[in-house]
């Protein structure tokens, strides 16, 4: 029984090893569409109807943070689909989920499915709680702590980093 543990704890190790960094890929994907699409629908839908409900719930200069949360959504977004500057990014991002959160979903509860009743027209649901921005949140938090991945920039620019430190040092300076 034991040698059965110690072989599925081999291929355990030999499996993460070899496939760790594209661990983070399904995360970066989901975040970063995720947050383009939040913030290309405000755009869409016309920035000032997102305007007029972060005036309606009190934020303070309604129209700079609703341009600021639009651009954060898309600029941040996309860089973590690329996997580019993921650590700097992440601050915003979770600001603007945190503000979601106590501003807007909080008094919804946790879970974001709330059926209410199934319809001729199909499934008609509540308002959504805190759950969705608390699986973004562990997923910034993932990333940053993880780092980015496979065919990520910041992969990409920290193996450039190591390799001009590396000629730095074999030329002796």
């Amino acid at each position: 029984m034991s040698g059965d543990f110690g072989r599925v704890a081999h291929v355990w190790s030999w499996t993460a090893a070899k496939l760790g960094s594209w661990a983070p890929i399904p995360l970066r994907l989901i975040v970063g569409y995720g947050f383009m699409e939040h913030g290309y629908a405000k755009i869409v839908k016309g920035p000032e109807h997102f305007v007029g409900i972060l005036h309606a719930i009190g934020v303070p200069a309604p129209e700079l943070m609703g341009w600021a949360t639009i651009l954060v959504e898309l600029v941040g977004g996309f860089a973590v689909l690329l996997g580019a500057f993921v650590p700097w990014v992440s601050v915003p991002m979770a600001a603007v989920l945190l503000v979601a959160t106590f501003t807007v979903h909080l008094p919804n509860g946790f879970s974001s499915i709330k059926l209410q009743s199934v319809t001729a027209a199909g499934a008609q649901f509540g308002q959504p709680g805190y759950e969705t921005d608390l699986l973004y949140l562990a997923c910034l938090a993932a990333l940053v702590l993880g780092g980015s991945g496979a065919f990520a920039i910041d992969t990409l620019l920290a193996r450039r980093r190591i390799g001009q430190r590396h000629e730095i040092g074999s030329t002796g300076q």
